[in-house]
């Protein structure tokens, strides 16, 4: 098996010094294999699940030509150019067909879902109708096979609706639903242990002594990694320690992915890098980007691996850019989950210099019939508050410099990465 120093060198561009963040997206690309496990779940139970799967309908939905509207099903050949007079011989129900034939001159009464009676091929919606006794008067200007729908118009027999890869929502669960299915099989759901390092870490609920602060990077992971519908493990904070570092790893190691904050940085203790490349395979790299330029990437056993920087805002950025899309690729998923970048115009000045990458924590809103976005004020990786405040990432490019007021500007908006 290659090493995952050997799958990333093959990235063009690849410099663990000056990482630009496409490549770094495509170096973690290379490594990861999603996870092969499956399981039978229950349809009500599959939803946010990944298809193990294609779903293959064994019968047509609708299983017959029906109406899309309460009307009159009458033959087209009965309509001319001018009123035509009908005779009503009954009524067709939505899961109550009628059962005769509609002969020249007739017409049925039929509401919406209802099939077909035999020999009709055309639905004139009840309201341009005019019905006296069993007389009904169906206007000119009606077309052939209107407001009919046809037997597996809907989904097909034999025709796959749903692939592999797919991520249930809650229309594949009616769809499939619509098919009789009672169980699928998806694939398990992966296993993700995270955990904080850092001796000024406090559990809240405690009190603080000097120089200690809370740790909130937990939470914030919590929150993202519940979005993606993983299994959870949150191992707590592990002190600046190489033996505690070790156990939490070698414990984490059991799942198929760790996440760490904190530890990365340059000049943090040494153990940290010597013991992760004791125990497995983990690069440093120091990405093109601004907040969280050092980050981690391994694998530690079968477990990958993702060490993050440690301050609060810089741990969400590299987690939505680089960690996100990984977990849900190793989670099997083979649509197409990328957030895409919006345009807005930049409703005031955002200083930037051309090298790096940067996300700044934005606020999109309606000016007229423009989209305008401005910063939430300070940007500093420790200043969490821009990330509650906000509602989007303004996504300035690796070769773009100062943005000027009135100028288009790239917006990753939040409510999408889940």
């Amino acid at each position: 098996m290659s090493t995952i120093a050997q799958l990333v060198s093959c990235v063009d561009g690849y410099d663990p010094e000056a990482l630009r963040v496409d490549k770094a997206r495509a170096a973690i690309c290379a490594c990861l294999v999603p996870v092969a496990g499956v399981e039978n779940v229950a349809v009500r139970d599959a939803l946010g699940r990944v298809l193990a799967q294609d779903i293959v309908p064994s019968i047509n939905v609708p299983g017959h030509d029906n109406s899309a509207m309460d009307g009159y099903a009458v033959r087209f050949s009965d309509l001319g150019e001018n009123e035509s007079s009908l005779k009503q011989i009954g009524t067709a129900l939505a899961g109550k067909p009628f059962h005769g034939k509609v002969a020249p001159g007739e017409c049925v009464r039929i509401m919406t879902g209802a099939v077909m009676p035999q020999g009709a091929d055309t639905v004139v919606v009840q309201e341009v109708c005019r019905a006296d006794g069993d007389r009904v008067t169906i206007p000119p200007g009606r077309k052939a096979g209107q407001n009919v729908r046809a037997a597996g118009e809907d989904l097909k027999a034999g025709v796959a609706v749903l692939k592999i890869g797919q991520q249930v929502r809650a229309a594949e669960l009616g769809l499939i639903a619509s098919l009789g299915i009672a169980e699928l099989r998806v694939r398990r759901r992966l296993r993700v242990a995270f955990f904080s390092t850092g001796d000024e870490l406090v559990s809240i609920g405690a009190a603080l002594k000097p120089g200690e602060v809370y740790d909130s990077n937990r939470y914030t992971l919590h929150g993202m990694l519940a979005r993606l519908g993983v299994e959870i493990a949150d191992m707590g904070v592990v002190r600046d320690d190489p033996a505690a570092l070790e156990r939490a790893l070698l414990l984490a190691s059991a799942h198929d992915a760790i996440i760490t904050t904190g530890g990365v940085s340059v000049g943090e203790a040494d153990f940290v890098k010597q013991l992760m490349a004791k125990l497995g395979e983990v690069l440093f790299w120091k990405i093109a980007m601004r907040p969280g330029r050092p980050m981690a990437f391994g694998r530690i056993g079968n477990a990958f691996l993702f060490g993050l920087p440690g301050n609060p805002v810089a741990v969400m950025v590299t987690f939505y850019q680089f960690v996100r899309d990984a977990l849900l690729f190793l989670s099997g998923r083979s649509d197409d989950f990328t957030i895409p970048l919006l345009q807005a115009q930049s409703a005031a000045a955002i200083r930037k210099v051309p090298g790096r990458t940067e996300y700044q924590r934005g606020i999109l809103f309606r000016e007229g019939n423009t989209w305008k976005v401005r910063t939430t004020g300070q940007q500093g990786s420790g200043v969490l508050r821009s990330m509650s405040e906000a509602n989007c990432f303004i996504v300035l490019e690796h070769e773009r410099g100062r943005v000027e007021a009135g100028e288009p500007v790239s917006v990753q908006l939040m409510d999408a990465l889940a």
